[in-house]
């Protein structure tokens, strides 16, 4: 599956998952714009890029802003002469309970994740419209924003915004045969290693080289950046030209096709609701079955 003709520009590409996709795209044959806030990084991943043979150039700067993003759109233009892909991958944490969680803490995750998605994408989409040859918009979401999370809210509520910008975006980019989806990773990073049920496997993993254990691969869906990556490769291809508007999760071995909302039960009564008849009716009615919410606990090996 060769992108030898792309151009592509990966966000929060210095290290992680970013640095897999953007090793992956290059490998494949395109180009690829790095980018991080760390200039150190961009210049170890392009240097890693070109050591292997592919082509890349970098930009240090923090995701959010216009500036940013036009700034990676005319790298992209000014160094390969074109655009094809964007993965927007760059993120931060700020992890609080609601009751301790401060404006900027919130305010600082939104700007990077759904702010910065939203500015990148809108300079990549310019570009691409303009040349008039289609173009991929591969938005990184998380579990988090399908489920939710502990300790989330800024990072949950950016990531579910994300894969409704995806459909959005799907739906008014379609005409220009721009494709947008929404990829929801799971992959061996700082901050799963944080989780008690998967550090010890993946402190043993990097220690020796060994493969992340069965269980954590197949049940959890949990496996290293790069397997990760493969999906980024097929959704900037020939191949996904006619996948668009989808949440699609990948890590370990699991591949996924995220639902989306949908009314799930509906009921009727003449005259409409009032709240006593929501209260008689809801028991048996459409509260009988509830969705669940949050990102289920590891079963870990044993179960």
């Amino acid at each position: 599956m060769r992108l030898d003709d792309k151009v592509a520009i990966v966000t929060g590409s210095g290290r992680g998952l970013g640095l897999a996709y953007a090793e992956a795209l290059a490998a494949a044959g395109a180009a690829v714009v790095v980018n991080d806030l760390d200039p150190a990084a961009v210049d170890a991943a392009v240097a890693r890029i070109a050591g292997a043979g592919g082509r890349a150039t970098g930009v240090a700067a923090r995701v959010g802003g216009r500036e940013t993003a036009e700034a990676l759109a005319d790298a992209a233009i000014d160094r390969f002469g074109r655009l094809d892909v964007l993965v927007t991958n760059a993120g931060v944490l700020r992890d609080r309970v609601l009751w301790k969680m401060t404006d900027e803490d919130f305010d600082e995750v939104v700007r990077v994740h759904l702010r910065g998605t939203f500015t990148c994408a809108r300079a990549a989409a310019v570009r691409m419209r303009a040349q008039g040859q289609g173009g991929r918009l591969i938005l990184i979401s998380s579990p988090a924003g399908q489920r939710g999370n502990f300790g989330q809210t800024n990072y949950a509520a950016a990531k579910a915004g994300i894969a409704a910008m995806a459909r959005t975006w799907a739906l008014e980019l379609a005409r220009s045969d721009i494709t947008v989806n929404a990829v929801v990773p799971v992959a061996a990073t700082e901050m799963t290693k944080t989780i008690p049920a998967f550090a010890p496997a993946i402190e043993e993993s990097e220690r020796t080289g060994a493969p992340l254990p069965g269980w954590m691969r197949r049940d959890e869906g949990l496996g290293t950046p790069g397997d990760a990556a493969g999906l980024i490769v097929f959704l900037a291809s020939d191949a996904a030209k006619d996948v668009t508007g989808q949440a699609i999760g990948v890590g370990g071995d699991r591949l996924t096709l995220w639902g989306h909302p949908y009314e799930k039960a509906v009921a009727f009564r003449d005259g409409g609701w009032s709240a006593e008849a929501i209260a008689a009716a809801w028991p048996d009615g459409i509260g009988a079955e509830p969705e669940p919410y949050g990102i289920p606990a590891p079963k870990g090996p044993e179960a």
